[in-house]
């Protein structure tokens, strides 16, 4: 991945392994550095024809290849924390108990409060505790591929 910049190698490791986690997820069918470059290629025409047709573009009308990388590991990470059905067609995601959910909240208070410092009920994040419990198990699952290419 010489066209990439990374800050060390544990950066580089940890975004092999997620691209090559979003392989197995079916999200992509190539986790190599040049299918990256061809889907980074692919996303700059696309936005090009679309600002020459007047459509909106939402987000960036160009992407850099390092931007582009850190945009598809994002929405990996967004399309598993939203479990999309896409990926459940590939993945068996870990059921989520109440308990657990609530274990979350109550050991991740800070996360869950207002500018003024009172507190969400539970009620009221429990879709976002939810997510955010999916975020861990997706870090779960990349560190079990960094500790196989280790």
């Amino acid at each position: 991945m010489n066209t990439f910049c990374f800050s060390g190698e544990e950066e580089k490791k940890y975004a092999l392994a997620c691209l090559e986690f979003a392989k197995r997820l079916g999200l992509i069918d190539d986790s190599s550095p040049d299918a990256v470059a061809s889907r980074c290629e692919a996303e700059n025409e696309k936005r090009k024809e679309m600002l020459e047709k007047g459509e909106t573009v939402y987000g960036l009308t160009w992407f850099s290849l390092p931007v582009y990388l850190d945009y598809e590991l994002t929405r990996f990470k967004l399309d598993f924390a939203s479990e999309k059905e896409e990926i459940k067609k590939n993945y068996q995601y870990a059921p989520i108990s109440k308990k657990e959910k609530k274990a979350f909240y109550k050991n991740n208070r800070d996360l869950f409060t207002r500018y003024s410092g009172d507190s969400f009920r539970f009620r009221e994040v429990e879709m976002i505790i939810e997510k955010k419990m999916r975020e861990e198990q997706y870090e779960d699952e990349i560190n079990n591929i960094l500790c196989k290419l280790s």
